[in-house]
């Protein structure tokens, strides 16, 4: 069935090919062009952050010093964990670029690790946000060792 339309002022009225209105229309053309909606670097970054967390083999992410205020940042009441820590975006009109830097923990391969994570960062950037990710660089920065979580859990924690 087609439909002709007429233009009025206050919008557009379809009618169907029998002659009787369908209903009045507010404005013209594809929502999606009416507007624009913009992504904050942050937003990409959490994103990235949390795919990137989800992958079996890393153990963390950023640099040590990061690591460190964070952790300190972890034990403070009300304070929630950074799920940007690690990770830097930048985010055009329709493309972004990621740094990530990750902690792996000891015996894994970190090729296999490291494609894994670009995988699923892509994965989830590109179908939560639209945007095409151009790159995302992995800087392994550190590997756990098994006796670096002994000597984590045998310091007390602040109070």
């Amino acid at each position: 069935m087609t439909d002709t339309s007429t233009e009025a002022s206050s919008g557009t009225t379809a009618i169907d090919v029998q002659g009787k209105q369908l209903g009045t229309r507010r404005g013209t053309g594809d929502p999606a062009t009416r507007g624009r909606t913009t992504i904050a670097d942050g937003v990409v970054a959490k994103i990235a952050g949390m795919a990137a967390r989800d992958v079996v083999g890393v153990h963390a992410m950023g640099s040590g010093l990061s690591r460190t205020f964070g952790a300190v940042r972890d034990r403070v009441p009300g304070a929630s964990k950074s799920a940007t820590r690690g990770v830097k975006a930048e985010v055009g009109e329709v493309q972004t670029a990621l740094d990530l830097e990750i902690v792996v923990e000891y015996g894994v391969s970190i090729a296999d690790v490291s494609r894994t994570v670009r995988e699923n960062v892509i994965a989830s950037v590109e179908r939560m946000t639209g945007l095409e990710v151009v790159e995302v660089n992995i800087n392994v920065g550190d590997v756990n060792l098994p006796d670096d979580e002994e000597e984590d859990d045998e310091r007390p924690p602040l109070q």
